[in-house]
This record gives structure tokens, C-alpha cells and sequence, in this order.
């Protein structure tokens, strides 16, 4: 993908570093494909504000993607590569031969009138999905299932991908993006490529007026409220508040937070600051 560099001609553009949509081909969504958001502003269903922070935000529409990908062994080809407010990576538009449309996450290098299919015999080629038994050692993937059939939970957000380092009878062993090393069954879906919109961490606001875009409201420092608001709150002058934690009490930092004895624990061979987990 390609960056943009605004030219200071406000404030707000002096610092600002956007994304130039170099991949995306029409800015006209499917309109089947589309469910219409209704924002919550923090608000529960007595109208009273639960979250504190939410408010306003540009109107948007989410798209249905195909996380399942469950048209097995039809080809569809690639209409178009579309932006989704919803999300960080890109989309993009299928058309299968029985004439249905469906969205999916778009893998990086995938273009306009690219053939894709899913299935348990395919090629592993970018865009297509197919069972992690049936994928060559060292592939890149995404949208990674965790339970057969269940549809693609894992490794969705823009630029990231696992790969695919080992297999183990039933198991798969893939290499997180965080490093991790952990094992998943091997008869779940993946898709091969690296999810697009890979430089999306290098983009900078430029200024507030875009978190308040996005719906997101200024928030308090804990260290600028009263002790009574906040652990971090009160003392005299600019205190730092100590130990950084949150409204509740809990850590920022230090504090493990993963449950003790989870079921997915023997699955985990390496955590991603590579220790082994502790059993």
C-alpha cells in the first residue's frame, strides 16, 4: 500500500499521515451485502451512560464478510477491492460463477479479476482457503479458524499473518504474529496471503477531530482527577500517581492476566516472549 503526506496547510495536516487507498478500486459498496449500525453512544437500554468516552462519529454501514468461506469448490473472481470503516484491513468483492456475491478480508497482492476458490483440493495460491493439512510447511496465512467450521476468528487485522511451521498428527503448529508458537487442529480453514493494508500502523492523525470521527471522545487522565475518581488522582502539584493502573485498580503493566489453567494452555508450546507455558 502507499502513503500519503499532507502538505501543512492547517494545523491539522501538518502532522498528518494517511493512507492513499493506492489498492482501492470503487468507493460504491454491494448494497446486499450491506446492515445498517446503530451507534449506542455509551448509552445502555435505559439511556443512562455504561461506557464512558463514546459519543457522535461518522455514520457507516457494516459489510457482511464471508469468514467461513463455505463455498466449497466454486470459483469466484475479484470485482473489486473495497475500504471497510469497520475494519483495518481491506475488502474485497467475489462473484461466484452461480452468480452470489460475497465479501472477504483481501489478501495483499490480490487484484481486480483474480480467480479465488475455497476447498480441501485446491492450490494453496493468495486469496484461496483451504484446510491447514492440505497447506505446505512455511506458507503465510490468515483468517485462521480455531474449531473446524466455525469460520475465521484469528489473524484478521491489516498486514498480519501466522505461518504454518509444523504438523503434528491432528495438530497444526503455526507461528503467531506475536511470535507465539501454539497448536490448532489441523482440519481448521485458512486462507493463504498476508491480510492487505499492510502499512496501517505507519498512519498518523494529525489531530484530535479524527478519534472524534471514528467516535471516540476525549478522555481523562487518571492522574488530572481526585483521589475519590481515581487511584491515580490527587497530591500536590504534577504527582505522577505511581504505579500506572486503572480506574479499578488493576495494572497496567506486570499484572498476568491470562486465566490460570485454561483449556487452551496445553495447546500453547511458546509464549510470544518466548518462554514455555508455565503447566
Amino acid at each position: 500500500m502507499a502513503l500519503k503526506k499532507y502538505k501543512p496547510m492547517t494545523a491539522g495536516t501538518r502532522w498528518r499521515i494517511g493512507n492513499a487507498y493506492a489498492e482501492i478500486t470503487t468507493n460504491k459498496p454491494e448494497k446486499s451485502l450491506l446492515v445498517p449500525v446503530k451507534k449506542s453512544g455509551g448509552r445502555n437500554f435505559q439511556g443512562r451512560r455504561s461506557m464512558r468516552y463514546i459519543g457522535g462519529g461518522h455514520k457507516k454501514h457494516y459489510r457482511i464478510i464471508d469468514f467461513k468461506r463455505s463455498k466449497h469448490d466454486i470459483e469466484a473472481t475479484v470485482v473489486s477491492i473495497e475500504y471497510d470503516p469497520n475494519r483495518t484491513a481491506f475488502i474485497a468483492l467475489l462473484q461466484y460463477t452461480d452468480g452470489e456475491k460475497r465479501y472477504i478480508l483481501a489478501p495483499q497482492g490480490l487484484q481486480v479479476g483474480a480467480k479465488v476458490i475455497a476447498g480441501d483440493n485446491v492450490a494453496p495460491e493468495i486469496g484461496n482457503a483451504l484446510q491447514m493439512k492440505h497447506i505446505p510447511l512455511g506458507t503465510v496465512i490468515h483468517n485462521v479458524e480455531l474449531q473446524p467450521g466455525q469460520g475465521g476468528k484469528m489473524i484478521r487485522s491489516a498486514g498480519t499473518s501466522a505461518q504454518l511451521a509444523n504438523k503434528e498428527e491432528k495438530y497444526a503448529v503455526l507461528k503467531m504474529p506475536s511470535g507465539e508458537l501454539r497448536k490448532l487442529l489441523i482440519n481448521c480453514y485458512a486462507t493463504v496471503g498476508v491480510v492487505s493494508n499492510s502499512d496501517h500502523n505507519l498512519e498518523t492523525a494529525g489531530k484530535a477531530g479524527v478519534n472524534r470521527w471514528k467516535g471516540i471522545r476525549p478522555r481523562t487522565r487518571g492522574v488530572a482527577m481526585n483521589p475519590v475518581d481515581h487511584p491515580m488522582g490527587g497530591g500536590e502539584g504534577k504527582a505522577s500517581g505511581g504505579q500506572p493502573r486503572s480506574r479499578n485498580g488493576q495494572y497496567s503493566r506486570g499484572l498476568k492476566t491470562r486465566t490460570k489453567g485454561k483449556g487452551s494452555d496445553k495447546l500453547i508450546i511458546q509464549r510470544r516472549d518466548g518462554k514455555k507455558l508455565t503447566k
